[in-house]
């Protein structure tokens, strides 16, 4: 009979094996239907968009689907590396015989392991921007300014990522059986507390954000807004063109903290009528409760997760079965994090289709109410500018959309629209 370690030994390199062929086959087929289908621009948008612009966004489609498939052999070497390949198991021996058993050894642990994570993926993250990117006419970065965000970054994730490990893990330690749940709610008070620290704290460290000045677009706006029984802490413009070509609007914060932010590159490309439409689509996600389905949602998910990590954690075979030898007289809780980590995206990664269903269904909730609000035609125009200045391709591949799409393709969000 095989332990029940060798057992989990083999179904994560099973798991493993099959999240890899999946995510090669389905870039396969957005890379040959993208390519065949790049001579032609669909009849249904022959009339907005030039061949130059199809055959733009057919070409960088490409690219990042390959790009994202080293990215995919990058990440299964180093979950082996981590695991099976004794990478963890010696960090961690290492950091004990060096700092012994306690706190200061498991956040070392944390640290340690995310900043070897992000070094290894430093190459590709450069890869992208300055070549990828570049080369298409996106990227707006320096690398003066690359390597600030990346120092930022680093230090703004270990001010406040330590303390809340470092809090998890003392309950992991003194709370009893039941830790999981005191972590679990600890979690999501820090999740909700970043929804309204994040947009006035942390994004003014990387982006400049401006009172809206346009008094013409902000009366519109407003308007709008108010029409909508929509109340927001203010108008902003974010100097998204300082990093990149591509635009976007959202709303960030909670409750009372929200805020709408605009790209000034958005704001450049389209007329006052068509960002009216593009926040009555934002404004759909709100009169349609999405957000906070999604924050209730992420409580559920991250709850079962929380109850899976405190039953794996005390289970031997999960720490043999992924190459690492548990300490018998330190703490193991860093690693049972870690090794907990480096499983879930295995699993998670195949119930993604339904995540991204549901999002597109939110979007084309949220698209009916800004045709609702304000103008169809505009709010497709709108999309159609979006689309062909972020080179998004209108002709992916279905099955890869239905797997990945958060967001509906082209074709089907501009038909319901009838906007071509």
């Amino acid at each position: 009979m095989q332990s029940p370690s060798l057992v989990f030994t083999l179904a994560f390199c099973a798991l493993l094996l099959l999240q890899v062929g999946v995510r090669f086959w389905l870039a396969g087929r957005q890379v040959r239907h993208v390519a065949q289908h790049r001579n032609a621009v669909p009849e249904a948008f022959a009339a907005q968009v030039p061949l130059s612009a199809h055959q733009k966004a057919a070409d960088y489609t490409i690219a990042k689907t390959r790009l994202g498939l080293i990215d995919v052999a990058l990440s299964a070497a180093v979950a082996l590396g981590w695991t099976l390949l004794g990478g963890l198991n010696a960090l961690n021996h290492g950091l004990l015989d060096w700092l012994g058993g306690g706190m200061l050894q498991q956040l070392a642990l944390l640290a340690a392991f995310a900043l070897i994570g992000g070094l290894i993926g430093l190459p590709l993250s450069w890869y992208s921007t300055f070549r990828l990117e570049q080369g298409f006419g996106f990227n707006k970065n320096t690398p003066a300014l690359w390597l600030s965000d990346l120092v930022k970054s680093t230090l703004i994730g270990a001010a406040v990522g330590l303390p809340i490990a470092a809090l998890v893990l003392w309950l992991m330690a003194a709370a009893g059986p039941l830790w999981w749940l005191w972590a679990w709610g600890v979690w999501m008070g820090f999740n909700l507390l970043m929804l309204v620290l994040y947009p006035t704290l942390i994004a003014p460290l990387f982006n400049q954000f401006k009172p809206l000045e346009d008094e013409t677009l902000k009366a519109r706006v407003t308007a709008l807004m108010q029409r909508c029984g929509f109340a927001a802490k203010g108008l902003f413009v974010m100097d998204g063109s300082r990093r990149s070509a591509h635009a976007n609007a959202y709303f960030t914060g909670f409750g009372a903290a929200k805020r709408v932010v605009f790209f000034d590159t958005l704001l450049q490309q389209l007329s006052p009528a068509e960002v009216d439409a593009v926040l009555a689509h934002e404004l759909g996600h709100y009169k349609h409760r999405h957000v906070l389905k999604r924050i209730v949602t992420l409580f559920a998910i991250s709850l079962l997760g929380f109850a899976a990590l405190g039953w794996l954690s005390q289970q031997a075979w999960f720490y043999f079965g992924l190459g690492v030898v548990p300490s018998m007289d330190a703490p193991n809780d860093a690693l049972a994090l870690l090794l907990f980590m480096l499983v879930v995206p295995l699993l998670s990664y195949f119930l993604s289709p339904l995540g991204a269903q549901l999002s597109r269904k939110h979007e084309f909730e949220a698209d009916a109410y800004a045709v609702a609000q304000t103008s169809g035609a505009d709010l497709g125009h709108a999309l159609l500018k979006l689309y062909k200045d972020n080179a998004s391709t209108l002709t992916p591949d279905p099955l890869f959309a239905r797997f990945y799409y958060s967001h509906p393709p082209a074709s089907e969000r501009l038909a319901r629209l009838g906007a071509h």
